[in-house]
């Protein structure tokens, strides 16, 4: 990496890599690769407090949100949406947002009809729900769509969110959606999928949107770039993906570090 390159993985999932013993290795390839900050994302309340405690351990180095991920929504997400909020008035360490949250019809069971509707009306429910808590605390929210692009932007629109703190995670629409997106004031941020080789619409996609909006992602432990397709995804990955997406926007890569930085920073209000 050039000397002074130093990025955000702004999309992580540090639990795996805690349970296994692995987490101060990872923190460490991360750092050598000049990636030295990760915000590591809620998916249900198994890893709320876990976040929060890396959170408290490593200032400045790990932070976190809170939220229902949609396919861990089932029967008691009721019970669970309600923890939420009192996690943003943490001692230890509070949110830097809400997420992640949203709508997943890729998921659903293809052969019972029944259950499918069933779980999406659940998703939909525990959406509505968490951005009503949204609108309360006003801050940044990650939202995950997956086969729901559409669908997601009407359940926010119907909300009446402040688009200027959206952020679709794992964008991997079209021009167009990002478009869509971007002309409410959200955004979309990227991961290892731009590099892949059959991720022509995404390359589009990440053109389409001002670079003063990119923010860059690893989704670790999934979602490898190349060349690591298919393998176990590390934070310290993020670089590559950075480096990809500086050459595919004609820029320096401490340029485009420094702005994908500034930019993560600024939408999460990191210190």
């Amino acid at each position: 990496m050039p000397e002074g390159f130093s990025i955000i993985d702004s999309h992580c999932h540090l639990d795996r890599f805690f349970h296994r013993g692995e987490l101060e290795d990872v923190l460490k390839s991360a750092r050598e690769a000049g990636v030295d900050r990760v915000i590591t994302i809620g998916t249900n309340e198994d890893d709320w407090g876990l976040y929060e405690q890396l959170a408290a351990e490593h200032p400045g180095i790990i932070d976190y949100t809170v939220g229902l991920h949609p396919c861990n929504v089932d029967e008691n997400w009721e019970s669970q949406v309600e923890r939420i909020i009192s996690f943003f008035s943490s001692s230890q360490a509070c949110p830097v947002g809400l997420g992640e949250i949203g709508l997943d019809n890729f998921h659903l069971p293809k052969k019972d009809l029944g259950k499918a509707e069933k779980l999406k009306q659940m998703q939909q429910a525990a959406l509505r729900a968490q951005l009503d808590i949204l609108k309360e605390l006003d801050c940044p929210v990650v939202i995950h769509s997956r086969g729901a692009f559409e669908e997601c932007i009407e359940e926010l629109d119907v909300a009446s969110i402040n688009w200027d703190k959206v952020v679709f995670h794992c964008f991997v629409e079209d021009a167009e959606a990002i478009a869509a997106l971007n002309s409410r004031g959200g955004r979309g941020s990227f991961t290892g999928i731009i590099t892949f080789k059959n991720a022509n619409s995404v390359r589009e996609a990440a053109l389409a949107q001002s670079v003063h909006n990119l923010m860059v992602e690893t989704d670790a432990p999934y979602l490898a770039p190349e060349p690591f397709r298919g393998k176990p995804c590390l934070p310290a990955y993020a670089a590559l993906t950075a480096r990809y997406c500086a050459n595919l926007l004609d820029l320096e890569e401490n340029e485009l570090a420094q702005i994908t930085r500034e930019n993560t920073e600024s939408f999460f209000k990191l210190d």
